[in-house]
């Protein structure tokens, strides 16, 4: 980590940022960036300046370990003055011209100390953006001002409320880069340019004193208008994003210098919240799933997997196929005939292709993905794969004899996985003679675009293969977390959870369509119901029988999903389920599933009185969610995730619980574990044992830890998988 200056023979001073990997604006890199500029500004043989990075990278922005360390003090002086001190006094206010040459990354505080440079050079596809809102606060260095007056006021709200960056190319024509050119040449080039800005052959510009692509009043005022409906649909839970609105708009009706300074009351506002300090968690979570105790600290380096092949072409196989292929990975796709190899190979084609029409993948990388991909119907291309997938139905006797059968055709070193949301691991190898090669890779639906990749250890699978299976997911663009061999492992469970205390709210006679609207409204994609919907029944009936047997006295059989398949609703799957689902349409809640719901709650008889309860919307989403937790608890008792951090992450990543809240477990440390077990001890008197408090967090409410604080072992070390 260092900032050093070399002086030119021209009069350049070229100061150079190293903090590898990405150049973070480092508290002690600020420091040391103020002191080079000082030094340059008092230096008679110093004319001009250029601002660079190392390693091939600007700045990937500021170090966000420092907002971490100010949530957990609430200490707002750790954080340096980047918008007044260094970028208005030191830098876009210089006495010197100052230009920057930006290659790879400018984003966050890297593109807004930037911007108050006096001209920006860049070498092609260096990425600009201001991912800020996506942590939970604004840019806080004078981004929001400076950004509408480079590129214009519309183009800047969605750069910044989407948190997407945007390629130098595009930045040239929207006039937020002023030259482009080959990395070789970007230092020459930016000298060059520093010193004609200093001897007026280029116009020396301060950004925030640009008023240019500043539209009308009236035109602003709408601009922003829209710009805060559409905010409200998409973010109604979330501060952030009306507040950038709110301090562009004072930059511009007051001034850029009158934006800059409700930009850092803001900011210090947003960084302490619960929604920066829950998206804050969320980042730091994914990083740390990167380390698995035994397994990435002991030397082992991971083996290529450069071809795999995938047994079942249904919606799950084939998605895995798409997730691998287009990673560059060979695939061979085994099925039992030419109808169902037809099927998988044509749902493959048509994941590429929605990839293709969504701007996701280009029309190249589509057509080498599909070169790929080679339909069998035995097992005599496995003989030099380096991993299978067995992505077939969820039946134990169907995986038991897969497994007996590629062991004998597959080489020594193959990874023999299997993709399954719930079944014990140890049911499916359990006959297998080398059970070190046997390994869980639960992937979500859709597979190739699902982002977490669920791997199951037993006792006996191999740190190597862990770690094996660890690399393909990064590969593959997903964030791999190890969990240890159960029934349902860690996000299975929780969702569960979830579906059950549904039904049972439900059964006690809540509407099904508040509770699925009081659940989105809490932050979650789908409601519970639409979600079953979404899933198909068979898949819950499966579920919950595998969860029946392994849990028993903590699950309800709910009749209504076998009276649903009974009137002909399979949910989306036929169009018809809880809610009515017409092609191009929105899925409408359908009055004609009353009846039915009305008819399963005479079956389960769990109405008091059989009257429905009385209950409030608050009450609701706890009786929901606060299950959810208790599972959670469990499982991290039974010590199945590495860390309470991974459950976070899958929690986020597997259920879609809203990232803003920071994952199951740091939200319930939020609302409290006192209060979470009251209330289940409470309903569990009232509505029975499936409510019922675990040990968990019983003795962690009574002793007041919180439910993220390690786990420790009867000796009283830290737990380790």
């Amino acid at each position: 980590m260092e900032v050093k200056m070399d002086v030119g023979s021209d009069g350049v001073a070229v100061i150079f940022i190293s903090n590898p990997p990405v150049n973070a604006f480092a508290v002690s890199i600020i420091g040391w960036l103020k002191e080079k500029i000082e030094e340059a500004m008092s230096r008679d043989d110093v004319k001009a300046i250029v601002l660079t990075g190392m390693n091939g990278k600007f700045s990937g922005g500021f170090d966000i370990n420092v907002f971490q360390k100010v949530q957990q003090t609430g200490n707002l002086s750790l954080l340096p003055d980047l918008s007044i001190d260094l970028v208005v006094n030191r830098i876009e206010d210089a006495k010197k011209p100052i230009v920057v040459a930006i290659e790879g990354l400018a984003l966050g505080a890297g593109l807004e100390v930037s911007m108050g440079c006096h001209a920006r050079i860049a070498a092609p596809k260096a990425q600009l953006g201001l991912p800020e809102l996506s942590l939970g606060i604004i840019p806080g260095a004078g981004g929001t001002q400076r950004l509408p007056r480079l590129v214009g006021l519309p183009k800047a709200i969605d750069m910044m409320l989407t948190s997407k960056p945007i390629l130098s190319d595009e930045g040239k024509k929207l006039g937020l880069i002023d030259a482009i050119v080959p990395p070789q040449k970007l230092l020459e080039v930016s000298r060059q340019w520093a010193l004609d800005i200093a001897e007026k052959r280029k116009p020396w510009v301060r950004s925030l004193h640009k008023t240019d692509k500043i539209v009308s009043l009236p035109e602003v005022f709408q601009i922003i208008a829209v710009a805060r409906q559409q905010v409200k649909r998409a973010s109604p839970n979330t501060p952030q994003h009306q507040a950038c609105l709110d301090v562009i708009q004072e930059g511009i009706v007051h001034g850029g210098y009158h934006g800059v300074l409700k930009e850092g009351k803001a900011f210090n506002e947003l960084v302490v919240s619960d929604t920066s300090e829950g998206l804050c968690h969320v980042f730091f979570s994914q990083r740390a799933t990167s380390k698995v105790p035994n397994v990435t600290d002991i030397g082992l380096k991971p083996r290529p997997i450069k071809k795999v092949a995938v047994i079942g072409g249904g919606l799950m196989g084939s998605g895995i196929a798409t997730a691998l292929i287009i990673s560059n990975i060979n695939v061979v796709l085994k099925e039992v005939d030419s109808e169902y190899l037809t099927k998988g190979l044509k749902m493959i084609e048509a994941n590429v292709g929605d990839l293709v029409a969504r701007k996701k993948l280009a029309q190249s990388a589509a057509d080498k993905a599909l070169s790929k991909i080679k339909g069998v119907f035995d097992y005599l291309e496995f003989k030099d794969v380096d991993m299978v997938i067995e992505a077939v139905i969820e039946n134990v006797q169907l995986k038991q004899e897969i497994f007996s059968e590629i062991e004998k055709v597959c080489p020594p070193h193959c990874i023999l996985a299997t993709n399954t949301s719930t079944i014990d691991l140890n049911l499916i190898g359990g006959k297998v003679t080398s059970e070190d090669r046997v390994v869980g890779v639960h992937f979500f639906s859709p597979a190739h675009m699902m982002p977490l990749l669920e791997i199951i250890r037993t006792e006996k699978t191999s740190a190597q293969v862990i770690l094996d299976l660890m690399t393909v997911g990064k590969i593959i663009k997903k964030v791999p977390v190890v969990v240890r061999n159960c029934t349902g492992f860690a996000v299975s469970r929780i969702v569960f959870s979830y579906e059950q205390s549904a039904h049972i709210l439900l059964h006690l006679g809540v509407d099904l369509f508040t509770i699925d609207k009081l659940i989105t409204s809490f932050g979650l994609p789908v409601g519970p119901f639409q979600l079953e919907d979404l899933v198909g029944y068979g898949v819950a009936n499966a579920v919950a029988k595998e969860f029946a047997s392994a849990y028993p006295g903590r699950t309800f059989k709910s009749p209504v999903v076998d009276l649903l398949i009974k009137n002909g609703r399979n949910g989306k799957s036929n169009g018809k389920g809880y809610y009515n689902y017409e092609k191009g349409g929105k899925p409408k809640p359908d009055p004609m599933v009353l009846p039915i719901i009305e008819e399963s709650r005479r079956l389960a008889k769990l109405m008091p009185r059989g009257q429905p309860i009385s209950i409030t919307d608050q009450e609701i989403v706890e009786m929901v969610l606060f299950p959810v937790v208790n599972e959670a608890c469990r499982v991290l008792e039974e010590q199945i995730v590495v860390r309470a951090s991974d459950l976070d992450i899958a929690s986020v990543l597997g259920m879609s619980f809203p990232s803003y809240r920071g994952g199951i477990i740091f939200w319930a440390d939020l609302v409290g574990s006192k209060h979470i077990n009251s209330s289940l001890k409470n309903w569990s008197e009232k509505y029975g044992n499936f409510y019922k408090p675990s040990r968990f967090l019983e003795e962690r409410a009574m002793n007041g830890v919180p439910l993220s604080a390690p786990v420790t072992s009867p000796t009283g070390s830290r737990a380790r998988m």
